[in-house]
């Protein structure tokens, strides 16, 4: 990481203990990386940023509904929004007591809305959602939804293809997508075959 990013990641990391999601914003913010190596148009002092911050507010979310918040039929769903709003909070702090110099409001925007809007506000906003995603078909993905849900991998994987998938909103994450998805298929029947 960068000397800004990494002075942003050691911030925000005290509210990413949660839900696996300072692996996530790890891996998210490598994909976002690449993202935008495949897609120059976007800011990456915007986007980078944007993802180490994008899910802060789920700690303040009442930790027994984390896993009912998501998913294709979700109970709590008002705390997709409501984690956003706090994101803000603790992101407009955390970037106002660093004094980095960036451009905090469009950073805030992309946190709020990153999971509750669908369409793309700016390149930078869709490097960020679907970076966001991504995270959701790489290894580390499959097998922590597979455990907030108890579902296997193969129950997982094609709940990736058939709701995820086309949410995408570029066409490389789609490409990047279709390739963890080949992996996991692959994992997954391997897997089958040993134990079978």
């Amino acid at each position: 990481m960068t000397p800004r990013d990494l002075a942003l990641w050691r911030a925000a990391r005290p509210w990413l203990d949660v839900r696996a999601n300072d692996v996530h914003t790890l891996i998210a913010w490598r994909l976002a990386r690449t993202l935008l190596a495949l897609r120059p148009g976007a800011d990456e002092a915007v986007v980078l940023p944007a993802i180490i911050l994008h899910d802060t507010g789920w700690k303040r979310m009442p930790q027994d509904k984390l896993a009912k918040a998501v998913g294709p039929n979700p109970q709590f769903p008002e705390l997709q929004r409501d984690h956003e709003l706090a994101g803000v909070e603790i992101g407009s702090e955390i970037l106002r007591r660093l004094g980095l110099g960036l451009n905090d409001a469009a950073i805030l925007g992309i946190v709020d809305g990153h999971d509750t809007t669908r369409a793309a506000r700016s390149p930078e906003d869709a490097v960020v959602k679907d970076a966001d995603k991504l995270w959701r078909f790489t290894p580390h993905g499959v097998a922590t939804i597979g455990g907030w849900f108890g579902t296997p991998a193969p129950e997982t994987l094609a709940m990736l293809e058939d709701f995820v998938l086309p949410s995408l909103l570029t066409p490389e994450a789609r490409i990047m997508a279709q390739g963890f998805l080949a992996e996991g298929w692959a994992a997954a029947e391997r897997e089958e075959r040993m134990n079978g």
